[in-house]
């Protein structure tokens, strides 16, 4: 396996975020065409023409997937995931499909921290880069099943609709992503639809359904309503439905795209849909597994403003010579790193001088042995952090049909 090229592609996937906003991630867009962007585009025109690579990509740039031998867009697609059931299926899947459909949902139920607008992005891009569909699937009515918004559907779609906006403005490949509204797309084919959710339902008995109870943010011994216990059966058929090869969601919806695997073997159907959890980020404060929207200190929303980004970093979790379970270390690994490749911090010629680093394993190692200290880990993060958000808040700010969407989903009470 060539490292290089598997790390040139993940270069491209950057670059897709970053061409967006001129050329270098973070970038602040200006409004208007600067004498050098003039002469970068002139010079593409020249590039493109000799058959050159294009090194000012732009967020509509299809994915050359010929770039990429077999080996490296299997690379670069389990590189999402910290689990993958199973990587033999996989590469075969890339070997012998031509439009593999990968999927996620969503349900639209208030603010979108980090996780879900940066890493989801990336993840997406990778797929987009190694010749994948991504359809999203946006959850309106799974969100009001599982009440969330106080189950008001129009505030629900206002919400979806805010999320569309964040993952555009961050810089996501659209023209291979669909977003598919549930509410919608049900009533379209709700005949071949509810067949399904009914057969998965029939052939599955209640403890099996409440077990996956934790992909809705909910555990075992809550008191589920009728809707919530149906919510499962529902999400399992829109794998189906939606006929993904790639169920690509957080470790948490595990237990449900197992499920659809276990109903594949039910009813004798070969192909199976492969399983690509990303890891979960914890909250910012001690003993927060997951980060929650309902609790605002929790995580790092993708419009917070610098001073916010700022007070929550210097206020996360983060023990002194200890990575596992620390927050501010898994911002550097799972975004930071991700987006940019490197790492810079920024300290006192006191404090050991500014670092570059290249490996998260140099960054760990550091830390764990006291040469690199929270005060001086904590101001860099958060430094890295914003310059990855400004052009979310740019676009916020300044397209006024966005900027009046969000403050009108700042408005809404976040409901569990």
């Amino acid at each position: 396996m060539d490292a290089d090229r598997v790390h040139e592609a993940d270069e491209v996937v950057v670059d897709q975020l970053a061409g967006r906003f001129g050329g270098c991630v973070g970038e602040r867009s200006s409004g208007g065409e600067t004498k050098d962007h003039v002469e970068r585009r002139k010079k593409k025109k020249r590039e493109t023409k000799r058959g050159e690579r294009d090194v000012d990509r732009k967020l509509t740039h299809r994915p050359r997937t010929d770039r990429l031998s077999l080996d490296e867009r299997y690379e670069l697609v389990r590189s999402i995931g910290e689990e993958c059931i199973q990587e033999g299926e996989l590469r075969n899947l890339l070997l012998k499909k031509p439009d593999v459909v990968a999927y996620d949902g969503f349900e639209p139920s208030g603010r979108m921290h980090i996780a879900q607008g940066v890493m989801k992005a990336l993840n997406v891009n990778k797929l987009t880069r190694a010749g994948c569909t991504f359809k999203f699937w946006v959850a309106d009515w799974f969100a009001l099943m599982n009440n969330k918004m106080g189950g008001d559907l129009k505030k629900i779609r206002t919400v979806g609709q805010y999320m569309v906006e964040v993952w555009k403005a961050i810089g996501m490949d659209m023209e291979r992503v669909e977003f598919l509204w549930s509410a919608d797309e049900i009533n379209k084919r709700s005949d071949e639809y509810w067949s399904i959710v009914l057969d998965i339902a029939r052939r599955n008995r209640l403890p099996r359904i409440v077990r996956c109870s934790q992909i809705m943010g909910r555990n075992d011994s809550d008191d589920l309503s009728a809707a919530q216990i149906f919510y499962p059966c529902m999400q399992c058929a829109d794998i189906f439905f939606l006929k993904a090869d790639i169920c690509q969601l957080g470790m948490d919806q595990r237990k449900v795209n197992v499920l659809a695997r276990e109903y594949c073997d039910d009813i004798k159907r070969k192909n199976k849909p492969i399983i690509l959890s990303h890891h979960m980020l914890p909250g910012l404060l001690q003993g927060q597994e997951k980060m929650s929207k309902s609790d605002p200190n929790s995580a790092i929303f993708m419009e917070d403003a610098d001073h916010e980004v700022n007070t929550k970093i210097k206020k996360a979790y983060c023990p002194p010579q200890v990575v596992a379970g620390n927050p501010v270390v898994e911002y550097v690994q799972y975004v930071i790193f991700p987006w940019f490749g490197k790492f810079e911090v920024q300290r006192s010629d006191n404090n050991g001088g500014n670092k570059m680093y290249l490996r998260m394993e140099d960054l760990k190692d550091d830390y764990v042995n006291g040469e690199l200290h929270p005060g001086d880990l904590k101001p860099s993060v958060a430094r890295a952090l914003n310059e990855i958000l400004q052009p979310v808040r740019d676009h916020f700010q300044n397209d006024p049909e966005a900027k009046k969407l969000l403050a009108t989903v700042k408005k809404y009470k976040v409901t569990k």
